[in-house]
């Protein structure tokens, strides 16, 4: 099923999405339509919250076949940051230059209740730390540069 995605400035976005504490059918059920509203959205990640769940869900999809992580934290990061440019499903038709980790390393579950650790770089970094970001109510909007932001201003 295709489910509707929150877009800003919806306050739900804005909402820290709560630990999973069982994976069961409901979730992955959760997991398998998010992939469906990802993929018909031609998006490459989309975590729970911007559909209007609060659980720490996010799935990936960056070429190499979907991904589910679930609980997902950043144990490390690494190699310096680097500027890349950004889309959200959340924030339709607006792509920015956000600066983020060229590479961590991320402990999550997936949809069978494996523990997992994941080293990512280049885009597959670039994706999770989006998506863990919307987990803790923060889209790409927050992360613009003071100069972005006064761009902004300046064109209104």
């Amino acid at each position: 099923m295709i489910l509707p995605i929150k877009k800003y400035p919806d306050p739900f976005l804005k909402l820290k999405a709560e630990r999973v504490k069982e994976i069961g059918d409901e979730e992955r059920e959760l997991i398998k339509n998010m992939l469906q509203t990802m993929y018909r959205n031609k998006g490459v990640g989309l975590a729970a919250n911007q559909v209007g769940i609060l659980k720490r869900i996010i799935v990936v999809d960056v070429g190499k076949g979907p991904q589910v992580f679930i609980n997902p934290e950043i144990l490390e990061r690494k190699g310096g940051k680097e500027i890349s440019e950004e889309g959200c499903l959340s924030v339709s038709g607006v792509f920015l230059k956000i600066k983020r980790w060229k590479e961590i390393k991320v402990r999550a579950k997936d949809e069978r209740s494996q523990e997992f650790e994941l080293q990512a770089s280049g885009l597959p970094s670039f994706c999770l730390q989006q998506e863990i970001d919307h987990l803790n109510g923060l889209s790409i909007l927050d992360r613009m540069s003071f100069w972005q932001k006064l761009w902004q201003k300046i064109k209104k």
